[in-house]
C-alpha cells in the first residue's frame, strides 16, 4: 500500500465468507477490497479478516496506510511475495551472511558481555534446533559463513507459505538478523524481546550519550513493525 493518504470514501466495513469457499473477504459499502496490485484480497480466516476490517473502520477523514499494518502485510503476501517466492527466500536466507548476532563489539567490556549474554544463546538455539551454525567475529569486517549453514537457513524458510514469509521478512529485515526473525516465528522470543535484543548497540549508546527525537521516533517505528508482524502471525495461526 502506498504511504500517501486518500480521503475515506466508504461508510460501512463488513467481512463475509468468500463465495468460492476460499476464505474471507472485506467489503467497503458492499464492494470487495482488492490489493493495491488489484488482486483478489481473500483472507484465510475470520480473525485475520476481522482485524483488517477493524483497521479500515478505524480510518477517519483520510485513509493512512501506515496505520494499517495487518492490511499491509496481507497485501504484501499477495502482491509481492507470491509472485517472487524464490527471490524472497534467497534474500532472507542471505541474511545469514551478515547476521547482526555474528558481529560483536571489540570494546567496552560491558557491551561485549551484554551482546554475548543475549546473542549467543540464540545462536546456540539455532544450532540445536535447525543445525544452523554461524561464525562470530569482533568488529565490522565480514566473516565468512559455511554454505551448509546458509542452506540450513533456506531449508527452514522454504516451506513457509506466502503470508508467513511476509511476516518473517519484516521480522528479519527490521531486526537485522535471520536468527532473531526465526526465533520470533518459532516463539522462542516475543516481538518486544526481539526489539530489545536487536537494539542492544543502540540502547547502549543511548545509555551513555543520550538520544535525540529522530532516533527515538525511528526506534519506536521499528518496534511497532516487529509487533505488527508478530500479531499478523498470531492471526494466521487461528
Amino acid at each position: 500500500m502506498a504511504n500517501t493518504s486518500i480521503k475515506r470514501f466508504y461508510k460501512q466495513v463488513a467481512t463475509t465468507p468468500d463465495d468460492q469457499g476460499a476464505g474471507w473477504r472485506i467489503h467497503l459499502d458492499g464492494r470487495a477490497v482488492k490489493t493495491p496490485g488489484k488482486a483478489d484480497f481473500v483472507l484465510r480466516n475470520q480473525r485475520l479478516a476481522d482485524a483488517i476490517a477493524t483497521e479500515w473502520d478505524a480510518q477517519v477523514e483520510h485513509i493512512v496506510p501506515s496505520t494499517m499494518p495487518i492490511m499491509q502485510l496481507a497485501a504484501t503476501a499477495i502482491d509481492r511475495v507470491a509472485p517472487n517466492r524464490a527471490v524472497v527466500i534467497a534474500e532472507l536466507s542471505g541474511y545469514g551472511r551478515s547476521d547482526l548476532l555474528c558481529y560483536r563489539a571489540q570494546y567496552p567490556d560491558d557491551l561485549i558481555r551484554r551482546q554475548n549474554d543475549h546473542w549467543q544463546p540464540l545462536l546456540d538455539w539455532a544450532m540445536s534446533e535447525f543445525s544452523i551454525s554461524l561464525n562470530v567475529t569482533q568488529g565490522v569486517m565480514p566473516v565468512g559463513q559455511e554454505d551448509a549453514s546458509l542452506l540450513a537457513i533456506q531449508d527452514v524458510i522454504e516451506p513457509l507459505d506466502d503470508h508467513e514469509l511476509a511476516a518473517l521478512h519484516t521480522l528479519i529485515t527490521v531486526s537485522g538478523s535471520v536468527i532473531v526473525g526465526l526465533a520470533v516465528f518459532h516463539r522462542r522470543l516475543t516481538a518486544d524481546q526481539a526489539f530489545e535484543i536487536s537494539q542492544i548497540d543502540e540502547t547502549y549508546a543511548i545509555e551513555n550519550w543520550g538520544e535525540d527525537a529522530e532516533a527515538t521516533a525511528r526506534r519506536e517505528k521499528l518496534r511497532h513493525e516487529l509487533l505488527a508482524a508478530d500479531r499478523f502471525l498470531a492471526l494466521l495461526r487461528d
